[in-house]
């Protein structure tokens, strides 16, 4: 067993943020302590760094549970604001994900599609407070005769409602390119032709998995910023991917480990959960997640002080790869050199663009920050970590 000359337990840490004695610092103001002090050191003074990312997270949703109907019904169809939801859950319940988009769209049938409305603004819509107008239908049953529905929902109005994540938080993300000659319309935006632009999805040194790519501290039970209200990870992600090719700090330098996410809905807010119209590809929702990691130990000083310079992702083209299964990487680039405004691939200048947001990512790991520095948000001990899996 590994020998640290630090060691603390979360109990430890959870005592002093109770008697508000816990020093708390981001993610970013991290490495310049590390760098001064060493991890040692800095892993004695500091007992939590902050964490924070905001960008389109498609594999999000809600379940609704909308209240018993007078006669009472078993949905088996169900839309809010005309947005198709998942009704075979139970009678009342249903599931709305961010990419369904509304009933009545064009699609890409006009080409390419503006997707205006769907999932992740429905869910944007009922934590601002706004009235959703539900529909459902059914067969009918001897105890559940009623064969359709409609009345106004608001969040308050509603018994039960779960913001449930399965995939978010991605620890690392492909940078797209457009090798051909016309414009395509992606997930990761619109790519001109010929690299007009590289796009890229990452908050890379405030990132949540980047400062604890092994995920030592990230399991069932993680407490977490989510929506702007308290969540938890409840399992790893789907195309949750550990075992990928790291650098020699240990940060994978290709897609890798996700998270499995779910808070009270009721508690959100719009300004961290937005409705996303992606041209040509869909909707989606941004999703504001920060995660506090505990400072254990010496080890965990130094993976928090990871930084642009250190983190690397891999230059994919969506215009003809991608499409086609493959993953040749036409170049390897630090999020450094994306954050400069230009990157260079096969001897061009390619400038860049953002889809996350870093001044949102710096906002709830400042957020976070404040919560645990004035003992409004404790840690969670996970049952067991992700990379215990």
């Amino acid at each position: 067993m590994k020998k640290f000359k630090v060691e603390k337990t979360y109990c430890d840490i959870n005592a002093k943020i109770k008697s508000g004695k816990a020093v708390v610092v981001t993610a970013e103001e991290m490495i310049g302590m590390v760098r001064e002090a060493g991890p040692v050191e800095t892993a004695r003074h500091v007992d939590v760094v902050t964490t924070g990312t905001f960008a389109p997270m498609c594999s999000s949703g809600a379940f609704i549970n909308f209240g018993h109907t007078q006669p009472a019904i078993k949905a088996s169809r169900v839309w809010l604001n005309n947005v198709p939801a998942y009704g075979g859950v139970a009678a009342v319940d249903c599931y709305i994900g961010a990419t369904e988009p509304c009933e009545d769209d064009p699609l890409n049938k006009v080409y390419p599609g503006e997707f205006r409305y769907g999932g992740g603004h429905v869910i944007q819509d009922l934590v601002a407070g706004k009235k959703v107008h539900l529909k459902a239908t059914a067969y009918g049953t001897d105890c559940y005769p009623s064969k359709d529905a409609e009345k106004n929902i608001t969040l308050n109005s509603i018994p039960n409602a779960i913001l449930c994540n399965p995939r978010n938080g991605y620890q690392n993300y492909n940078c797209a390119v457009n090798m051909t000659k016309r414009t395509v319309y992606t997930y990761m935006g619109a790519l001109r032709p010929g690299m007009g632009n590289a796009n890229f999805c990452s908050a890379g040194q405030l990132s949540p998995l980047f400062n604890d790519p092994y995920y030592k501290t990230i399991g069932l039970g993680t407490r977490i910023f989510l929506g702007g209200a308290e969540g938890y990870v409840t399992w790893n992600g789907t195309q949750h991917k550990p075992v990928v090719k790291r650098s020699p700090k240990g940060v994978p330098l290709t897609p890798a480990g996700t998270l499995f996410v779910m808070g009270d809905l009721k508690k959100m807010s719009p300004k961290w959960l937005t409705g996303v119209s992606i041209q040509g590809y869909g909707c989606s929702l941004a999703v504001g997640l920060g995660i506090p990691i505990p400072i254990l130990n010496e080890e965990m000083a130094k993976y928090t002080s990871i930084s642009d310079e250190e983190i690397f992702t891999q230059v994919i083209d969506y215009g003809n790869d991608y499409p086609k299964g493959k993953s040749k990487s036409l170049a390897q680039v630090s999020y450094a050199e994306l954050r400069s405004g230009f990157i260079a691939v096969k001897g061009k200048k390619v400038p860049t663009v953002p889809l996350s947001s870093t001044v949102r990512a710096r906002e709830i790991a400042d957020l976070l920050k404040k919560r645990i520095a004035g003992g409004k948000f404790l840690l969670g001990e996970p049952q067991f970590t992700l990379g215990r899996m």
